[in-house]
Formats: C-alpha cells, structure tokens, sequence
C-alpha cells in the first residue's frame, strides 16, 4: 500500500500494516500516537524523531522503532518511508522506549517488498511468511547510538533543547553549571541522573545528531567539524567512526548512492 492514511486499514485483522509514503521535504508531523507499535524507515533522505524521551535523527539503512501508544513527531528531510504497523500483541521489540536500529541489506529488501502487500494480504500464503519474516528480522536487529536523552527538569531541558539546535563541542559543563547556579560537581551528578548519560558523551552525541543531516546535504566535512568545535576533521572523524563504524565520507557516499537507488517512480 503507498499514500494510504493507517486510520483507513487500521481495523483490517491482520497483524502488521505496511504503508510506503513519500514526502516532500522539511514535512513535519505534528505529536501524535499510534494504537499500534511502529517500525519507520525512510528509504531516502533523514528523519528527525522527537518525542518525551529525547530525540533521534535517523540515517538511511536504519529505522526508528516506536512502541505502541507513544507520542512523538517527525521531521522529514526529503524522505520516502516505509512504515509498519505492528499489533501491540506481536510486537517484536518489548521495550518502552523508542530505538534506532539496524537496518540489514536483508531487512531492507524485504520494507522494500512490504509497500506491495495489500491490505488484506494472505496470511497463509508467500505475504504471511514475508511479514513473518520481517518480525524475526525486527526481533534481532542492531540498536544503534543515535540519541539524545532529554531531562524531566524543565530548567535542565531547556538548556539542552537549546543546545541541539546549534551544538558545539568547546561548551564546558563548567558553564552550564555557571548558568544553573550549580556547582561542577553537583551539576555533572544532576546531569547524569537526569538523562543517563555523562555530559561529555550528551554533548557528543548531540553534536553527531547535528552532523548527520549536514553530512547527507554535502556539507563539506571540514566545515562540520570546525563548526562543531572539533579541533580538526579528523578528531571529528575519528568519532564518527567510532561510533558508527564508518567514516564521514563512507556515509554520505552510501547516502547519496541510496537516494540515487531508492529515488521513487515518477507517476505515470
């Protein structure tokens, strides 16, 4: 099913609803919530995943796992998707919170596959066992560290909220400390206990959240890196590889050729 809204085939009995979409871009999809669990993966472009918990952006070859019933909204940078829609009773991943995961060149051909089903697939026959299929793929992929905790206190949230609009990696947690009338002890502590993560590792993983959509536009690695606050592209480098298992350059070439891939039919 392409383009078709999920209130349309969301009473249909069957376990998983797969619906490809295409947007235009700088398309943003206010909060909203799901009766189903949701597997969302943009065949192009990026995606930008906010909801109570923090935010994500999610790069080709990985989707964002939603569980039922959870708010969120999504910013679309020219992408074309591929949803799932999951009864809560099947879902594959147990978890309250949402994930980014791995897409595997497996998985991808078979969300590729999933827009052909109809509404009313077979659940007996080659569809059933696809979906079957997608479920046991769903059930064992990769999660990924692309996010960004945000904090219950609102003094807190704001701070970081600001912070990953313009991030900048020379920002000492001396600083913030100063701005929140804490001391440095006593604010690395609160920062920790409020989003799980130390605040050298936040502010690195929101400077990657930055750098990703930048990366897909072809903005040149050196000027990401600087205006970050690395001291040169290859410190930034040497991060983006060690956390995402491949270099800058490596990303936006398997970006650019997945976009040149996937680029949708034109309608005939």
């Amino acid at each position: 099913m392409r383009n078709i809204p999920l209130d349309d085939v969301d009473g249909i009995p069957r376990e998983v609803m797969a619906i490809g979409t295409d947007y235009l871009p700088g398309t943003l999809l206010d909060t909203h919530r799901h009766r189903r669990a949701q597997f969302l993966y943009g065949m192009t472009g990026l995606m930008e995943v906010g909801t109570e918990d923090g935010t994500w952006v999610v790069p080709p070859y990985t989707g964002v796992w939603i569980p039922a019933g959870k708010p969120h909204q999504v910013k679309m940078l020219g992408v074309s998707t591929r949803s799932l829609y999951i009864e809560p009773a099947v879902a594959p991943r147990p978890g309250p919170l949402c994930e980014v995961l791995l897409v595997t060149p497996l998985l991808h051909q078979l969300l590729l596959a999933s827009a052909e089903l109809p509404a009313r697939y077979d659940v007996e026959g080659r569809d059933g066992a696809l979906v079957r299929l997608i479920l046991h793929e769903l059930r064992q992929s990769a999660t990924l560290p692309l996010f960004a905790p945000l904090p219950r206190d609102p003094e807190l949230a704001r701070q970081c909220s600001a912070f990953l609009q313009c991030p900048d990696l020379r920002s000492s947690p001396a600083h913030w400390a100063q701005r929140l009338n804490r001391s440095h002890r006593t604010f690395t502590r609160f920062f920790k206990q409020q989003t799980g993560l130390s605040f050298s590792a936040w502010r690195q993983q929101a400077c990657l959240l930055a750098a990703l959509p930048q990366l897909s536009a072809g903005v040149p690695v050196t000027r990401i890196a600087l205006t970050l606050g690395y001291a040169s592209p290859s410190a930034f480098a040497t991060m983006f590889r060690r956390t995402l298992g491949e270099s800058p350059s490596e990303f936006t070439e398997r970006t650019r050729n997945q976009d040149t891939l996937n680029e949708p039919p034109a309608d005939s």
